[in-house]
């Protein structure tokens, strides 16, 4: 049986709702990716070209940090990762957390949530940077 594990990024808490109940059904273990810095309602304010997110979301280099990693991701044969869905594309401190984990030989499953983008330009995103 595989070992699923469920990681999650949340901004808000929508997403992390929907990981809970993935996890739940799945049987698998959860994990929160935290950044070191927490979002505030400031930073997530996409109408402001000067906020955290949107200045992120600009610049395809950008990373933020993550104050945390699964020690133990060879464990695991099945990795859901959820994000919100910002631009389009999944938040860029998903980049990071698949920067920092070798994926290689895992199933990898994503479920995002968004105010109204949808996840295919989020799928393909992904497929380019995710080495597997």
């Amino acid at each position: 049986m595989d070992k699923v594990l469920v990681a999650y990024f949340s901004a808000t808490g929508t997403t992390k709702k929907v990981a809970e109940k993935l996890a739940k059904a799945t049987g698998g273990n959860l994990f929160e990716i935290k950044p070191q810095v927490e979002y505030t309602s400031e930073d997530l304010n996409w109408n402001d070209k000067k906020s955290r997110s949107s200045v992120e979301m600009n610049d395809e280099f950008s990373r933020p940090e993550i104050e945390n990693v699964v020690e133990n991701i060879d464990d695991y044969d099945t990795v859901l990762v959820g994000f919100p869905v910002w631009w389009y594309i999944p938040s860029r401190i998903i980049q990071t957390f698949i920067e920092k984990h070798n994926m290689s030989g895992k199933r990898i499953i994503t479920f995002a949530t968004s105010g109204g983008s949808g996840i295919k330009g989020s799928t393909d995103f992904l497929k380019k940077i995710i080495r597997i």
